[in-house]
């Protein structure tokens, strides 16, 4: 099974009601149409104090799990554009995490959850290989000792970025920015901001540096440009399989 991620920015705050009445009167139930086998979204929760300068989307995070590679089936009509620009990100990966790497043991009841997820892509010159090779034997070792850091996996992309742009050029606002060339998801779990904070700014480990890296601070890619990511918390803002959404008064 294939887990397709999507990461959604909005350029001006004041286009929120719009998105939101395109989503959930049309590009919800569209979705809904390739009959994927899990349909999730989150809504962004604040960013903690700092995580500006770390990519922060503003948004919502969709999931959606299908049987295949992430394509439309045949014998559907087109899905209805964007009625407002938004920087998208659209990667698919496996349906499970391709590294764990710390925290498998925890149970719901043990810390609160607020989960940071990440997307990221190696420079232009730095193979896949040798880039995971430094993020997981490397670097993901250094993450581990962060203060606050309660869970840690990843993800590896599957190299499919064509079929996903594909997939999503006929119903893209023209002023939208999506991108599909990335590398890795990871999540990394805090309690709260707090954790967050103490792990990233207050307290951080020492890491080291990648030769390659274009950026001399952690994560060594550039925040907005090589380096994505949003914070959500554990429960999804809807499961699309078990809600449907009614229409608008």
């Amino acid at each position: 099974m294939i887990k397709t991620i999507i990461l959604h920015h909005l350029l001006d705050m004041n286009d929120l009601p719009a998105a939101e009445r395109w989503f959930y009167r049309y590009h919800i139930p569209e979705v809904l149409r390739n009959r994927p086998v899990s349909y999730l979204s989150y809504r962004a929760v604040p960013a903690p104090p700092g995580a500006e300068d770390y990519g922060a989307f503003n948004y919502k995070i969709h999931e959606n799990v299908s049987m295949g590679e992430g394509e439309t089936p045949l014998g559907l009509i087109s899905m209805t554009p964007e009625v407002v620009p938004l920087r998208v990100i659209m990667v698919n990966v496996p349906a499970t995490p391709t590294e764990d790497f710390k925290g498998r043991e925890l149970s719901l009841d043990d810390k609160t959850i607020l989960r940071w997820v990440t997307v990221f892509r190696y420079p232009e010159g730095v193979s896949v290989d040798r880039g995971d090779n430094w993020y997981v034997n490397v670097h993901a070792p250094e993450v581990m000792r962060q203060p606050g850091l309660t869970r840690f996996f990843s993800y590896r992309v599957l190299p499919s970025a064509a079929a996903v742009r594909k997939g999503v050029s006929r119903f893209l606002h023209p002023e939208s920015q999506i991108s599909s060339d990335w590398h890795r998801v990871s999540e990394q779990w805090y309690e709260n901001s707090n954790g967050w904070v103490e792990s990233i700014i207050k307290s951080p480990p020492a890491y080291s540096k990648p030769s390659w890296a274009k950026h001399d601070k952690y994560p060594f890619f550039e925040p907005g440009v090589d380096f994505a990511g949003m914070f959500i918390l554990e429960r999804p803002t809807d499961d699309w399989l078990k809600t449907v959404p009614r229409a608008y008064l």
